[in-house]
């Protein structure tokens, strides 16, 4: 089934996360991504581990990390500071719909790859760049990447452990959220912006910054300090505005409750026998038990300990009660929900042969998210690229392989 952006093609210069992270959405969604990687080494990534899974015999290797944020693209080896290498990326531009880029503010500029440059040469062109603070302002020079962010965009300060507990450290989130969420603004702005295109004529540049985007995501805690004053600090896994909502110990591990509203709480007394607790003034209504949080999450605590986690589940969720078990990555892949959603999916790969992925969770009725293909081995359309979409002949492609161009 051809995908909704089916007929989409993109000029892939991205490397690491952020930019992979966008062009492999857009790669769910049925692009056509042409990677552009170095010669050699490709991107950085394909070095980052171990792990590596090399299979038997083969000599080569390939990274996990490389492999999560890669899937439905092809790539081609190309060196661009070579004036034959910046010749292809200006042969492939008029063929392409998009071009998603994350080096260092005017890099490019340097080859005469700029969006100014490269808009002569098609002027529907809709060019993303990526970078960590931006085009302008103050930090536009500064390397950027997602740990920084993590911290300067303010979300290290509300995550961990309550300050008030021995030892607690500001933490950053188990995955690079920062390049993540610029990942999937950066999709959404390029769709937009092939909207625009279809409806002017005109492509655009886009500038997009993990440090906005990081930003933009602190949602509800940024809104508490601008329109409250008031700083948010970290709280470990309770939450700032509702209560009952975090982790409590149980007889056999652990679980959330994620009483979202006076109802839930309402039923989750019923169910647990402590109809009290629902009557109690200072229990009522949310705003009252956000208030009085330590003498609540106190006596949950005590009950909580007095099941097992599954014993719990199987009392909580046939009423409506939000609540959920705390799964290892391993666990999680192997959810009959996740199964069944097909969030772990199986392709081809040219040297691994058939390996679990990830799935996509666009779930379009007409024209879902899916993986066409396995991530690339470095440099295996380079040829398949030169050849069919830009007429090079077998002399000219071989010769830019000897040079080290391809």
């Amino acid at each position: 089934m051809g995908g909704a952006l089916s007929h989409i093609r993109v000029l892939d210069l991205t490397r690491v996360l952020a930019g992979p992270w966008c062009t492999q959405i857009l790669a769910d969604l049925g692009a056509d991504i042409i990677k552009v990687e170095r010669p050699g080494s490709g991107d950085d990534t394909r070095q980052w581990g171990p792990p590596f899974i090399c299979p038997d015999g083969s000599g080569s290797e390939e990274s996990p990390y490389f492999l999560a944020t890669n899937r439905g693209k092809r790539s081609i080896t190309l060196n661009l500071s070579d004036p034959r290498g910046q010749r292809v990326i200006n042969e492939l531009v008029p063929h392409c719909d998009v071009l998603v880029e994350n080096f260092k503010v005017g890099a490019l500029a340097r080859y005469g790859l700029d969006y100014e440059t490269l808009k002569q040469l098609n002027p529907e062109l809709v060019y993303c760049s990526i970078t960590g603070f931006g085009q302008d302002g103050p930090y536009a020079e500064r390397a950027g990447y997602d740990f920084m962010m993590q911290g300067m965009g303010g979300l290290m300060s509300v995550t961990g452990e309550a300050q008030d507990v021995a030892g607690a450290d500001p933490q950053k989130v188990g995955v690079a959220i920062a390049d993540i969420v610029t990942g999937l603004y950066c999709a959404s702005a390029i769709q937009a912006a092939l909207i625009h295109r279809n409806q002017t004529g005109q492509g655009q540049y886009i500038d997009m910054a993990l440090l906005d985007c990081q930003v933009a995501i602190l949602a509800n805690q940024a809104m508490t300090y601008l329109a409250a004053g008031e700083t948010p600090v970290r709280m470990g896994n309770a939450h700032p505005n509702i209560v009952p909502y975090q982790v409590f110990e149980t007889k056999d591990g652990h679980i959330i409750l994620a009483v979202g509203n006076d109802g839930q709480f309402q039923r989750f007394c019923e169910v647990t026998g402590q109809t009290q607790l629902a009557e109690d003034p200072r229990f009522t209504a949310n705003r009252d038990r956000v208030q009085n949080r330590t003498e609540l999450v106190l006596t949950l605590s005590s009950l909580m300990k007095t099941r097992d986690t599954s014993e719990w589940l199987a009392l909580l969720e046939p009423e409506g009660v939000p609540c959920g078990r705390i799964n290892r990555v391993d666990e999680a892949l192997n959810d009959p929900q996740v199964l069944h959603r097909q969030m772990r999916v199986s392709a081809q790969h040219s040297s691994l042969g058939a390996m679990d992925l990830l799935g996509s969770p666009l779930k379009l009725a007409a024209t879902p998210g899916e993986v066409r293909r396995a991530p690339p081995v470095l440099g295996e359309d380079t040829d398949t690229v030169l050849r069919d979409l830009l007429g090079y002949p077998e002399k000219t492609i071989n010769a830019l392989h000897d040079d080290g161009v391809v």
